[in-house]
């Protein structure tokens, strides 16, 4: 995050400089590009993602560990009969289901929901933020030319 338009210019020349590429940066802010233009979601669209993610697999393990009860229970190893065995299957799916759900939204407000919130909020307030895209080698190269530069500039 950088908190003006020059600064945050300035941050993208370097990386420049040292040989990154324009087509792996971003300047995301006011006159740049826009937030949802470079894939920073919005934390309600993250948490509906996970949610719905989880709710799948939950649902489908819930369904396969129902189906499996039943399976034993009608080969006579467990007393299940109360329960309406073919009922089983698409309850338990069903709860496992929105258990899923209720736990994917948590974890995406709660997670990856609450990073986006910050940077969300600074880019509200005036802010500009420097995006690097690529391998984790140049990610890295990246930062450590940023601190290089952070570290010079405030000693000046």
């Amino acid at each position: 995050m950088f908190p003006d338009e020059a600064s945050a210019f300035r941050a993208y020349r370097l990386l420049h400089h040292y040989g990154i590429s324009p087509e792996h940066l971003a300047i995301v802010g006011k006159g740049y590009s826009n937030p949802d233009h470079v894939g920073l979601l919005k934390p309600m669209q993250i948490a509906v993602r996970r949610a719905r993610s989880l709710s799948i697999v939950a649902g489908t393990i819930g369904s396969l560990v129902a189906f499996v009860l039943v399976l034993i229970q009608s080969r006579g190893y467990s007393d299940l009969r109360s329960l309406q065995p073919l009922l089983l299957i698409p309850v338990v799916g069903t709860m496992s289901g929105f258990c899923g759900a209720f736990l994917g939204g948590l974890l995406g407000l709660l997670g990856e929901g609450n990073t986006v919130s910050v940077y969300r909020h600074h880019l509200n307030r005036g802010h500009y933020l420097l995006m690097i895209e690529g391998s984790e080698k140049l990610v890295r190269w990246g930062q450590e030319v940023l601190s290089q530069y952070s570290t010079t500039s405030r000693s000046s």
